[in-house]
């Protein structure tokens, strides 16, 4: 069961990079305004939420949680990233070096999954280890100079999550044969 739930998350994951990747090759900047958007709404939310258990608790408890706080600051921040998300577009290598950093975080974890493909004995775990390289390398890129053309960049990384699903999904096909 475990190894089943596994390649689901597996397969969700090279969907979800490919869903990502065909955004930003279609409209970068309205994608960007898009998750800046409904980053607002969720932080508006949970800040209301806050905000309100704030009120309901006793006053003790209340203070200690700091739930007046965070909801303030929660529902402050949703509202400038729903009403003010062009200024995001500004700051956009910002966004690139966060990106950057993501993709990352993503190459890395790619590693240990080569690794553990290598340590079964798998003979296709250099699928997952390209897949990895992909996507450190094109990290490496994105973060030595994010501040170039923001449109170059959005592309590359939009190529780069394509790439990586498809290279994610013949090292899964290699992984079920070995078995």
């Amino acid at each position: 069961m475990k190894k089943n739930a596994s390649g689901i998350h597996k397969i969700v994951l090279c969907l979800f990079e490919l869903a990502l990747g065909v955004l930003l090759l279609i409209n970068p900047v309205g994608f960007t305004s898009g998750i800046l958007t409904a980053l607002g709404v969720l932080l508006l939310l949970d800040g209301v939420v806050h905000v309100f258990r704030y009120f309901k608790e006793p006053p003790e408890a209340a203070a200690l949680a700091q739930d007046l706080t965070r909801g303030l600051l929660e529902t402050i921040a949703g509202l400038f990233c729903m009403l003010k998300s062009q200024w995001f577009i500004v700051t956009f290598p910002l966004l690139t070096v966060l990106y950057g950093v993501l993709a990352l975080i993503n190459g890395v974890g790619k590693i240990q999954w080569a690794v553990d493909l290598l340590r079964k004995k798998s003979k296709k775990w250099f699928w997952a280890a390209i897949s990895a390289a992909v996507m450190l390398i094109c990290s490496l890129v994105i973060l030595a100079d994010p501040f170039r053309s923001a449109v170059v960049l959005w592309v590359f990384i939009g190529v780069t999550w394509i790439a990586d699903a498809i290279l994610d999904v013949i090292a899964m096909i290699f992984e079920r044969k070995a078995r």
